[in-house]
């Protein structure tokens, strides 16, 4: 397990969010935290520390009237950081080459390769061939309905009919070099992890997988650690005291260097 760091941006501003409160409708979201510093000084933090393989989520739309203070803060981000952090939200074939020539190593997808409701092979094929396998990360972020975990897009709101199975992960994992999934339910709450969600994701071997929601305190991690069998990465955030939790960032830093 290795820790891999995050920098949330939401109208233009660093922020932690209850990640199913998300609404694009008025840019809303019930905050938990909102940063005072910018995006490169996190990004800085986390070059310093030696942290490599966290995210930079762009939680805005491209129609936000927020969107262009919150590109700008993932972009600095990237520059204060080059090929230490991957960058997601609201990525295409048009831009992803941008995002990697400013500084990403990898790109994040998950709404324009699961497009209404369904996934594109045909957008997939797409993102591969403009950012490169090795450089693209599935975001597999997912909800729990009528008993399955299903992967969710558009900022959260949105159920497709994709389940997150090991036969999903297989058949993605030949197009992509990483998967990120966030827990939305639990995203933002602090309050204890998914982890029938977690040992599900760990019967998949073939790429680096990050969870991501719910981690609240270091029984959690280590709970984290137990029902992904040690092949989880994971990210914290709400309850890093980075933004305002109480894990302490310099013990998480030695778990990102662990392995």
């Amino acid at each position: 397990m290795r820790f891999r760091p995050c920098i949330d941006i939401h109208n233009g501003k660093v922020k932690q969010i209850v990640g199913g409160s998300l609404r694009d409708e008025g840019d809303q979201a019930r905050e938990n935290f909102v940063s005072g510093k910018d995006a490169a000084f996190y990004a800085g933090l986390y070059r310093d520390a030696g942290l490599k393989g966290g995210h930079v989520i762009l939680l805005n739309s491209a129609d936000s009237p927020y969107y262009s203070a919150t590109r700008e803060q993932a972009l600095a981000a990237l520059a204060a950081y080059p090929g230490g952090l991957q960058l997601g939200g609201g990525v295409r074939p048009e831009n992803a080459e941008e995002y990697l020539n400013a500084g990403a190593s990898h790109v994040i997808v998950t709404s324009y390769v699961f497009q209404n409701g369904r996934l594109s092979w045909e957008n997939l094929e797409k993102m591969e061939q403009a950012a490169g396998r090795e450089h693209l990360v599935l975001d597999l972020s997912c909800r729990k309905k009528e008993g399955e975990y299903y992967i969710v897009t558009d900022r959260w709101q949105k159920f497709t009919d994709v389940p997150v199975t090991l036969e999903t992960m297989k058949e993605l994992g030949r197009h992509c070099d990483e998967f990120l999934v966030h827990a939305v339910d639990v995203e933002g709450k602090a309050s204890g992890i998914e982890a029938e969600l977690a040992e599900r994701l760990s019967e998949y071997r073939d790429r680096p997988v990050t969870y991501a929601g719910g981690v609240g305190n270091m029984e959690d991690v280590r709970l984290l650690e137990t029902a992904g069998k040690r092949r989880l990465d994971v990210t914290v955030g709400s309850a890093l005291d980075l933004f305002g939790g109480s894990i302490p960032f310099a013990l998480m830093k030695q778990i990102g260097r662990e392995e």
